[in-house]
Formats: structure tokens, C-alpha cells, sequence
């Protein structure tokens, strides 16, 4: 047997140059390839995908950071987590190309880059594709606002936005809590998100399959609280129903039961609740009957526990049992970095329970939201947003539209340390500025004549007006 037909044989040799032929022919069907090293820099990029990229050559690419090159890539993802992504749809230059990612392997298995085709540049084969696509999320905003109306949690960790330090290191304890059984108590102000951050417990915990059942202690009155959590028993009493109730414990079992502001529980229901978090039973109203249940409690607050426990408001064996892992959510005032994120996540849901399409918000917008000090935190914000595209007729949300709706007296102009010269401030706040002093210096310019200053800056004297009450701006005794 000569050496080339032993080569034919060999399975090593074989899937060797399968793969160099599959290379290759991706190669030229393709409209584009492009490859990087484990540590994201460009190390091949063909001459096909030059064009669509803006280079001449391509020593342009090569050894520059993917991003670089192209803006928001997945492909330092693929190269760092060694997972493909088989089909999707990216955006440059303006154009939709449909593109796969793939990563490169050593010998022995190890991930050393990643290598991305571009297999088309035009859309138009793909359509009845795309609109499939288009009426699977369609259905699935469908299921979400259904699921939201059932015994189901909704929002995972990706709904709790956020990359400050607060936000990070609530979502850092709660995924620890996710992973086990034990009880956890949620502390923080009204409207930071205590059960969103709840359901994303749930949803990533082994219960997930199973009922969420959540609870406001404080909507209850006293006198149903009992039968509410443990159920009744057959004409338990007086008007009772015939055939029994189950308590939320029961509905919830195998799940999860959310205590909304547990600090208003009444103190005789509390020994109650204590027992069934220690032996995992309950007792009905009016029954003699004890019964197991296998449920997480997650309770939430929004008043100082501790100090209730040091009025005689609560109980401090209960406070012990419901403070094995604590997780403190941040107001949002102290988050407003990440505002942007916040406030794109909130505009999406809002499109998709409503028919705001296409909602977005502006530089000016994001400017005006981060004066404001938000007592009522995420709930205040979301309703804000909600408010301004229900006004709006283009769904676009400017700095006006916002400053129309937050209440009188928000100050949101920049403040004094921040025109500072030489400070360094955030785009949007940057972008108000200049807007403020342009407006200024039309002023200055024309004397104070606002007719002439408006028309400096082609806008109408009306608009100007508008601009001069969003900056806190006098247009003195000037002539108009």
C-alpha cells in the first residue's frame, strides 16, 4: 500500500481535510470571514469582507480588537465562553447581514479564537424567515403579559437591570440564594423591585417547574390573615365555604411564597408563620389536622425590621428565622449610571403590554430623569415613562416631554460642580450643557430680542420659550 492511499485511510488525516475543505468553501460562498485569537484581536479577515468593514487592507485589521472593527461583535463572546452562535442577524454600516460565529480548537480541545462568516448581505431570501421570527416574539409578548396574570414568576435576573454596585451585589447574593432552599429576606425602599428580584430567585432555583404565590401582608385585613395563609376546614365557621379553603401556604407548596411587607403582619400571626418555617406544617382553620408543605419564603421589607424588633412590633425569633441570607436593594438614585439600561428595559416592557412601537428615549431625556431623586425609585420611574409616551406623538421621549411630567419644582439643570471647567460628565448631562449655553449665548448675542436670538438658532420663538423654562433661563426685558 503506498504511503498516499495509507494517508486516505487515516480517520485523522480524513477530518483534517474535511475541515480544510469546509474552510475553504465557506471561504467562497461566503461574503465575508473574519477570525480572532483568544484574547479578541483580529488575525485573519479575507478580502471579500474589507468593503463592508470600511478598510483598504488588511494589515488594517489585523491585531486590533474586534470591536474595533466591528462594533458590538459577539465574537469575543464565542472566543471566551467556546460556545457558537449558529445563525444570526447583525447590523453594519447599516446593513442586516446574516452571519455565523464559530470557535477555533488546538489539537487537544482547547478554545484558542473564534472565526465568523458572513453568509448573506441581502435579506430578501430570508423574509419568510424574518417574518416567522417576527410573529414568534409577537406570540411570546403574548404569553408574557398571560403569565403574568398566573400563578407564574415572570422575571428572571436579566429583567433586574443594572451594573452599579448595588444593583451587582444584590444580583450576586441572590444568585447564591437561587442555588439553595434557604429563606431570604429582601430589604430596601417601595418600588426598588423587591419581587421582580423574587421571581428571578425563583425562576433560576430548582422550583422554578413550581407556584409562585405572592402575598401583600399588609392588603389583608386581620381578621381573614389566618385563613389567607393556612386555609379553613369545612364550615370552619359562620359563612365559611362548605368545602374548605387552601391558604396561600398550600398553593404554594413546592414552590415559592412571596411576603410582601412582612413588617406589617399582625404579632399573633407571627408565632404561626415561625413554626411553619421551623417544622414545615400547617394547621388549617378550624382543623385538627396538621399537614406537611415544602415551601421557600421569600419576604420582603421596606421599615427597619430591627427596629421593630426593639418596639415589641416583631417578633425577634421570627426576624432571626427570615434574616438567613439578607439582600439590601439599592435605591435608585444611587444607581443613576445605570439609568440608561434601566430606563431602555422599562420602555420595552411598557411597548410590550401597550402599542407604543419603536419607543425611545433621548440624551436630553435621560439629562432631565437623572435630576430628579426618585422617592418612589423603579415603580415612580416606569409610571414617568409610561406618562410621557402616552403625551408623545412621535414615541421618542425628549427632555421636554420628561420635564412636562416629573413634578414641580425637579431641578434639572447640571450642577455647579459639574460646569466646572475640565470635569468630566456624562454624555447626556454634557449634551444639556452645550444646549444651555447655546442658548445663552443667542441671548447674549441679540441683545436679549428673543424673536432674533430664535432665529440664530433657526428654531421658532415658541420653541425657544420652551427651552429657556427647561434651563431655568430669564429672557429678562427683552423686546419680542
Amino acid at each position: 500500500m503506498s504511503a498516499s492511499s495509507a494517508s486516505i485511510s487515516d480517520p485523522a488525516y480524513l477530518r483534517a481535510r474535511a475541515m480544510e475543505t469546509l474552510f475553504e468553501r465557506l471561504e467562497k460562498l461566503c461574503e465575508g470571514a473574519i477570525a480572532i485569537d483568544r484574547g479578541g484581536r483580529v488575525v485573519y479577515v479575507n478580502e471579500k469582507y474589507l468593503a463592508a468593514l470600511g478598510l483598504k487592507r488588511t494589515s488594517e485589521a489585523i491585531g486590533r480588537p474586534i470591536e474595533e472593527v466591528i462594533p458590538n461583535s459577539l465574537m469575543r463572546k464565542v472566543a471566551e465562553t467556546g460556545e457558537p452562535i449558529l445563525l444570526d442577524i447583525m447590523e453594519l454600516g447599516g446593513e442586516q447581514l446574516v452571519v455565523t460565529r464559530m470557535p477555533i480548537e488546538d489539537e487537544n480541545g482547547t478554545v484558542i479564537g473564534a472565526i465568523g462568516f458572513v453568509l448573506y448581505d441581502h435579506l430578501e431570501s430570508l423574509k419568510p424567515l424574518l417574518a416567522r421570527v417576527a410573529q414568534l416574539e409577537s406570540d411570546l409578548r403574548l404569553a408574557r403579559r398571560q403569565l403574568s396574570n398566573a400563578r407564574a414568576a415572570r422575571f428572571t435576573f436579566a429583567d433586574y437591570v443594572g451594573t452599579t454596585p448595588g444593583i451587582a451585589q444584590a444580583k450576586q447574593l441572590a444568585s447564591r440564594a437561587a442555588r439553595q432552599s434557604v429563606t431570604v429576606l429582601l430589604t430596601g425602599e417601595t418600588g426598588t423591585g423587591k419581587e421582580m428580584l423574587a421571581q428571578a430567585i425563583h425562576n433560576a432555583s430548582s422550583r422554578a417547574e413550581k407556584p409562585f404565590v405572592s402575598v401583600n401582608v399588609a392588603a389583608i385585613p386581620d381578621t381573614l390573615i389566618e385563613s389567607e395563609f393556612f386555609g379553613t376546614a369545612p364550615g370552619a365557621y359562620t359563612g365559611a365555604d362548605r368545602r374548605g379553603r387552601e391558604g396561600k401556604f398550600r398553593i404554594a407548596d413546592g414552590g415559592t411564597l412571596f411576603l410582601d411587607e412582612i413588617g406589617e403582619m399582625p404579632l399573633q400571626l407571627q408565632a404561626k408563620l415561625l413554626r411553619v418555617l421551623q417544622e414545615r406544617e400547617i394547621e388549617p382553620l378550624g382543623s385538627d389536622k396538621i399537614s406537611r408543605v415544602d415551601v421557600r419564603v421569600v419576604a420582603a421589607t421596606n421599615v427597619d425590621l430591627r427596629k421593630r424588633v426593639s418596639d415589641g412590633a416583631f417578633r425577634p425569633d421570627l426576624y432571626y428565622r427570615l434574616n438567613v441570607l439578607s439582600i439590601d436593594l439599592p435605591p435608585l438614585r444611587q444607581c443613576l449610571d445605570d439609568l440608561p439600561d434601566i430606563c431602555a428595559r422599562l420602555l420595552e416592557d411598557i411597548s410590550a403590554s401597550g402599542d407604543y412601537v419603536k419607543a425611545k428615549i433621548t440624551p436630553s431625556a435621560l439629562s432631565a430623569l437623572a435630576r430628579y431623586d426618585w422617592p418612589g425609585n423603579v415603580r415612580e420611574l416606569r409610571n414617568i415613562l409610561e406618562r410621557a409616551l402616552i403625551l408623545s406623538d412621535s414615541g421618542r421621549l425628549t427632555g421636554e416631554d420628561v420635564a412636562r411630567i416629573l413634578p414641580v419644582g425637579t431641578d434639572v439643570r447640571p450642577t455647579a460642580s459639574e460646569r466646572t471647567a475640565g470635569a468630566v460628565v456624562p454624555y447626556a448631562e454634557a449634551e444639556a450643557e452645550f444646549e444651555k449655553h447655546t442658548l445663552e449665548r443667542a441671548l447674549t448675542a441679540s441683545n436679549g430680542q428673543i424673536s432674533e436670538a430664535a432665529k440664530m438658532l433657526r428654531i421658532s420663538r415658541a420653541t425657544f420659550y420652551k427651552k429657556l423654562a427647561k434651563f431655568g433661563l430669564a429672557a429678562g426685558s427683552a423686546s419680542v
